[in-house]
């Protein structure tokens, strides 16, 4: 029976999460295994993975192969270097505490390599926290001088508003009087005028009775 090291796809839609397995190679990708190795979970970064290093070594010893994506995962975790570690120990050119030294060393260099990734992600994403945070907050200076400014347009028609209708009740009050002159004025001129009328009606008898003597 040919055994493959493979994925084997959970998770959500958009979310995948993969179990590491040893399954037939006939078997359906999602289907039937004979051991669960680990786990993947590529929706961290970096990726996060979990293995069993011992039983995944003893897989590759037994033949099993793995697929393209296993193999990197196996490698990333040091699993191939192990499976050939051991390999050197069954020729002899290793005994068990120099391979187990020099797997200790890489395991060590790699934790070095991937916490400093993680640090370097971590100051990334603070930057990018603190340049955003920064951005808002000039976004909002705008906002208010924006709307500050808007208030002041809104105020400013109404006061020249106040101010015209102040000057126009100043030039009524003050074109009032001249009209009660001018009035005043009118009747003065009026009453003048009348005994004028009233003289010429007394002469007008008078005249009648020179006129009727004449006759006579």
């Amino acid at each position: 029976m040919s055994v493959k090291i493979r994925l084997q796809r959970h998770g959500k839609k958009q979310r995948p999460f993969y179990w590491i397995v040893a399954a037939d190679a006939r078997a359906k990708r999602d289907g039937r295994f004979l051991e669960k190795l680990g786990t993947y979970n590529p929706n961290t970064n970096p990726a996060t993975i979990e293995l069993n290093l011992d039983q995944a070594v003893q897989w590759l010893h037994n033949g099993a192969q793995p697929t393209e994506t296993a193999r990197a995962i196996l490698s990333y975790k040091g699993a191939l270097l192990k499976h050939h570690l051991d390999g050197g120990i069954r020729k002899g050119a290793l005994t068990q505490e120099q391979a187990d030294a020099k797997l200790a060393a890489w395991i060590e260099d790699k934790a070095g390599k991937v916490d400093a990734k993680k640090e370097g992600l971590s100051k990334v994403q603070i930057d990018a926290k603190a340049k955003a945070l920064k951005a808002e907050k000039v976004a909002n200076e705008k906002r208010i001088n924006a709307a500050a400014e808007a208030l002041k347009a809104a105020e400013a028609p109404e006061v020249v508003e106040e101010e015209v209708v102040e000057e126009v009740a100043e030039v009524t009050v003050e074109e009032t009087p001249v009209a009660e002159v001018a009035a005043e004025e009118v009747v003065e001129v009026a009453v003048e005028e009348t005994p004028v009328v009233e003289a010429a009606t007394e002469e007008a008898p008078a005249a009648e009775e020179n006129n009727e003597s004449t006759e006579a």
